[in-house]
């Protein structure tokens, strides 16, 4: 790929034989440097070491304790993938890497979602290391502080759903995310971390982008052991979504989602949530005489 100076993090904890997105990725055709994040309290540890050598990095939990806010006060060993996001800045820093991507440990496989003709047909990709120079060449001749890919759930419909309708911008980053490591952002919340990311971001006018041009496509959410599924076992999605509404009660409610299987989700208005920028045009003013 033609920036060298990027890397692929991989964040996981419990699944030192299971990373299911390294195999993912270089089945998608990245070359590029991977890293495999774990923190100094994953049992797994040694494992993972002993499975992936030099590529794992161990960043010390505790170090990021009471550096962000949790949003919680639960009495509760510190758990939860947020601390391995706000870490992950420092890491790549003294890397030396300009640009990298934060990636969870459970994507099966990565695809393209519309053809060369701009009509909706999804198809697995074999050029990634062409796709994340994309990603990073937006990055970098943007102000944006993050894009991501959009997820297989947001294809939900196939060709009737809204994001099969056109190439297109959405105001959010999940999963996927890819930054510039000297403009970091910061995650807070024990969980929802990625919502709330973007929503407190946003209502400060910050820019987070999800392209639907391409997507992954993931094992489906908490049949996987280890990782944040005893978390959202335990905490369940009421919970999870109410860190979102306590950074923005103006603009965030929980809500039922779903067509059968009916579940307690976060639901964002953004009309109430990001600034707007209006036209030079309609701007008025008023001339005062004395």
């Amino acid at each position: 790929m033609r920036n060298t100076n990027f890397a692929v993090f991989i964040l996981t904890h419990g699944r030192a034989s299971n990373i299911i997105t390294l195999r993912s990725l270089r089945r998608a055709g990245y070359t590029g440097k991977i890293y495999i994040l774990i923190d100094n309290e994953d049992p797994q540890q040694d494992s993972y070491i002993n499975n992936y050598g030099s590529s794992v990095i161990v960043f010390d939990k505790k170090a990021y304790d009471n550096t962000f806010d949790i949003q919680d006060n639960f009495k509760d060993q510190i758990r939860g993938v947020v601390y391995a996001r706000n870490a992950n800045f420092d890491i790549s820093k003294k890397l030396g890497l300009k640009y990298f991507a934060q990636f969870d440990d459970d994507y099966v496989k990565f695809q393209s979602r519309y053809n060369n003709m701009y009509n909706y047909k999804y198809k697995g990709v074999t050029n990634l290391d062409k796709i994340f120079d994309i990603f990073i060449d937006f990055l970098k001749n943007t102000t944006t502080k993050s894009i991501a890919m959009a997820q297989g759930g947001d294809f939900i419909g196939g060709e009737q759903s809204s994001n099969a309708q056109s190439l297109t911008l959405k105001r959010k980053v999940m999963n996927t995310f890819f930054y510039k490591t000297e403009d970091p952002v910061e995650f807070i919340g024990r969980i929802n971390e990625d919502v709330n990311m973007y929503v407190n971001g946003g209502t400060k006018g910050k820019l987070y982008f999800t392209f639907n041009g391409y997507s992954i496509v993931q094992k489906e959410t908490q049949s996987n052991e280890g990782g944040l599924t005893d978390l959202y076992l335990e905490q369940g999605t009421y919970v999870k979504s109410f860190y979102t509404v306590m950074i923005s009660p103006s603009s965030v409610k929980i809500r039922l989602m779903g067509n059968i299987n009916m579940r307690l989700h976060h639901s964002i208005k953004w009309n109430n949530t990001v600034p707007k920028i209006i036209r030079a045009n309609h701007r008025k003013t008023m001339e005062v005489t004395t």
